[in-house]
């Protein structure tokens, strides 16, 4: 079991989802550019859909095997605000390769603004000092050239392509740029914003 933890990084407080986010997950999943480049097996943009995102969501924290935040701009007194947008570590493995694999996305009204980006180096600087991960990987169709620049803004390699690796939800088999970034890769050093100490706290 993971224990669910509020991170606090860049201006964002990224915390495990709850029931009170059920409207912002539906819009995410009934996003057209989320659909445009995600999975055949994504969860339907309904309620239900809704309910099954934050069901596994919840599961994967409970089963140790994925880690998933939303991501929201504090609120007054250091609370959560308005989500905007969503980020998780997903297929973790602590024992033979100590790696994960990263996916987020973005509601329309909070892009252009470095949340992303802001989002994965939080999360990636979490998972290498607390979980001792060595390994972080993260792959998007090509074509998705929004998330091919935030994987490189936050010093995730590209290391290589994958052809047919995902079916969209037409069908259609897409080739799939793969990132990569380890732990003893150096940080990226984002403009304008500082790296604070340790900024990690239990989820009440």
């Amino acid at each position: 079991m993971l224990k669910p933890v509020d991170l606090r990084m860049y201006g964002l407080l990224l915390r495990p989802w709850g029931e009170r986010d059920l409207d912002a997950i539906r819009r995410g999943l009934a996003d057209p550019e989320f659909r445009r480049w995600n999975t055949i097996n994504v969860p339907s943009p309904d309620e239900a859909g809704a309910r099954d995102f934050l069901e596994s969501r919840t599961t994967g924290w409970q089963c140790g095997e994925m880690a998933s935040f939303a991501v929201t701009a504090p609120g007054a007194g250091g609370g959560a605000g308005a989500v905007l947008g969503h980020i998780s570590i997903g297929m973790i493995d602590f024992d033979t390769h100590r790696s994960g694999r990263v996916g987020y996305w973005v509601l329309p009204e909070a892009r252009g603004r470095g949340v992303a980006t802001r989002a994965l180096d939080a999360l990636s600087r979490w998972a290498f000092r607390d979980l001792g991960l060595y390994r972080l990987e993260l792959g998007h169709a090509i074509g998705n050239d929004a998330s091919c620049a935030v994987a490189e803004r936050c010093h995730y390699r590209h290391e290589g392509d994958l052809r047919g690796a995902m079916f969209d939800i037409t069908g259609t088999p897409r080739d799939v740029h793969v990132h990569g970034r380890l732990a003893v890769d150096p940080p990226p050093r984002l403009s304008g914003v500082t790296v604070p100490g340790d900024n990690t706290t239990p989820h009440a």
